[in-house]
């Protein structure tokens, strides 16, 4: 896993919502079930993706949350970036305090061409390749009810 749990529920959330009608918003609760994500976490993570402006959220029966971005404007950059934040990519893996290219570390090298390569990957990915890979399909099938452990 190259994110947090709450980066990838933030993704998930965000693969279903780009498929929500505009004008129209989706409720917490539907968002969680097509996404398999615990409804409580999710609404914490909806909450900070639309204090930092990516979301707009609306109470009432009808209420809930839409994209405020174009899809095809939001890479998975920006959306582990909200979430995470980017300094576990920026800070050696090896655990020194003093590690660049001035002083490297013995991981330096190899770390620095895969953080590159990550962070290229997440940059690159939008909503619109996640969607034509057939990724989105997965989320928003009817899910079976899982089945509970024989006593």
């Amino acid at each position: 896993m190259i994110y947090s749990r709450s980066a990838e529920y933030a993704i998930r959330a965000f693969v279903l919502l780009a498929s929500v009608p505009e004008g129209k918003y989706a409720m917490v609760k539907q968002i969680a079930e097509q996404g398999d994500i615990p409804a409580h976490f999710l609404a914490k993570i909806l909450q900070q993706l639309a204090r930092k402006g990516f979301l707009r959220s609306s109470k009432g029966p009808t209420g809930g949350f839409c994209l405020r971005v174009p899809a095809a404007d939001m890479n998975l950059l920006k959306i582990v970036d909200s979430v995470d934040g980017l300094a576990d990519y920026e800070r050696c893996i090896g655990g020194m305090t003093e590690c660049n290219d001035s002083a490297p570390c013995g991981l330096h090298d190899s770390w620095k061409a895969l953080r590159q390569r990550i962070m290229e990957y997440l940059e690159r990915t939008s909503r619109h390749s996640i969607k034509r890979s057939g990724i989105s399909q997965r989320f928003t099938k009817a899910r079976a009810p899982r089945r509970r452990r024989p006593e």
